[in-house]
C-alpha cells in the first residue's frame, strides 16, 4: 500500500511543474454500503433503500484533474473510507437473529474521465467570467484494499485470515467507480464541487459474508456464527435451527447472499486549486531566474535586425 501511496504523490509532484489547465484538491464526505448485513425492514433489496444512515462513516481523499478541453477532463484520486453494518439494527428477522456485525477500513486508488454534460462559463451573468458552473458524469477503474473485521472480546479481529466460510478471498480488489457531480469555479482559480460516487465491485466479501455456514472451531467458529439462540428461539420455535452448521434437517444453511457482490457509496465536498498555465506557475515562482535572462537576450537578438 505504501508503495502506491508514493506512486501517487510523486505523479502529483511531477504534473505541476508543466501545467496546463491542471487542478489539484482535496474531499471530505461520507460513506456507506450495500451488502448482506444489516438493512432495513426486508431482505435485500438495490441501491440506496436498504442502507442504514446510522452506519454512514467517512471518507477523505485527494486528487488531481487534468482538462483536456471544455468536455472531457481526466482525474486521478486517493481515498480513504470505512463502511460498517450490523444485523442488530435491522428490523428484518433472518439477519436480526443471525447477529453478525463488521467494520472494512478501505484504501483505493482510481483513474475516472469526466465528461461535462452541461457548463455555464459566465454564472450569473457578469460578462467577466468570474463565476461558472460544471455538471458532469463520471466512469472508470480503481483498485483497493479492504480488510473486514468483526468486534471480538474487546478487539478487533481481522476476518480474512479465519475464512469463516472456508474461503480465502483476497484483500486486493479491482473497482469501477461511477457517478456524477458538479462545480463552481471562482476567478478561474478556485473550484468548490459536490459528486456522488458509487463503486461496482467485483467481490461479495467486503462484509466477510457469501454463501454458507460451515462447521468451524475457536475464535473463527465464534466469530461465523453469533446468532443468540435464546433470541432466536423466542421469536419462533426453532428458529435457531436456520443458523450455523448443524441444521438438523441435513441441508445447509445460507449465511448470505451468494447473489449479488457487495458495493459502496460516496458522497463528498471538494475543493481544488486551479494551474492555469506555464505563464502564470513560472513566472510568478521562477520568473527571475527563468525569464530575465531571456528577456534580455531577446531584446539584444531584436536591437541586430
Amino acid at each position: 500500500m505504501k508503495k502506491y501511496i508514493a506512486t501517487f504523490f510523486t505523479l502529483i509532484s511531477l504534473t505541476t511543474l508543466a501545467q496546463y489547465n491542471w487542478d489539484y484538491g482535496v474531499a471530505m464526505g461520507v460513506s456507506n454500503y450495500l451488502g448482506d448485513i444489516g438493512g432495513t425492514t426486508h431482505s435485500r433489496r438495490d441501491f440506496v433503500t436498504d442502507m442504514k444512515l446510522a452506519e454512514t462513516r467517512w471518507n477523505p481523499s485527494v486528487f488531481v484533474r487534468y482538462k483536456f478541453n471544455r468536455k472531457l477532463s481526466l482525474r486521478a484520486q486517493f481515498a480513504y473510507l470505512r463502511i460498517q453494518g450490523a444485523d442488530s439494527l435491522t428490523q428484518y428477522a433472518p439477519r436480526h437473529y443471525r447477529n453478525l456485525s463488521f467494520r472494512n477500513d478501505i484504501f483505493e486508488l482510481s483513474v475516472t474521465p469526466q465528461l461535462t454534460i452541461y457548463e455555464n462559463p459566465d454564472l450569473g451573468y457578469s460578462y467577466r467570467n468570474k463565476t461558472a458552473f460544471n455538471f458532469y458524469v463520471f466512469a472508470g477503474l480503481g483498485i483497493m484494499h479492504h480488510n473486514p473485521k468483526a468486534y471480538y472480546q474487546g478487539d478487533w479481529v481481522a476476518l480474512q485470515p479465519l475464512q469463516t466460510e472456508g474461503v480465502n478471498y483476497h484483500l486486493w480488489q479491482p473497482i469501477i467507480p461511477v457517478g456524477t457531480g458538479f462545480y463552481f469555479t471562482f476567478k478561474k482559480k478556485h473550484r468548490v464541487g459536490f459528486e456522488f460516487n458509487w463503486r461496482i465491485t467485483f467481490t461479495d466479501y467486503l462484509d466477510d459474508v457469501h454463501g454458507n455456514y460451515i462447521p468451524l472451531g475457536g475464535m473463527a467458529g465464534a466469530l461465523a456464527n453469533r446468532t443468540n439462540t435464546a433470541a432466536a428461539n423466542a421469536y419462533q420455535p426453532g428458529f435457531a435451527n436456520n443458523f450455523g452448521a448443524n441444521n438438523p434437517d441435513g441441508h445447509p444453511n445460507l449465511r448470505g447472499n451468494p447473489k449479488n457482490n457487495d458495493t459502496y457509496m460516496t458522497m463528498s465536498l471538494n475543493y481544488s486549486y486551479v494551474i492555469r498555465g506555464h505563464g502564470s506557475f513560472y513566472r510568478s515562482r521562477y520568473g527571475s531566474f527563468f525569464f530575465k535572462k531571456n528577456r534580455k537576450h531577446a531584446r539584444k537578438v531584436r536591437a541586430k535586425f
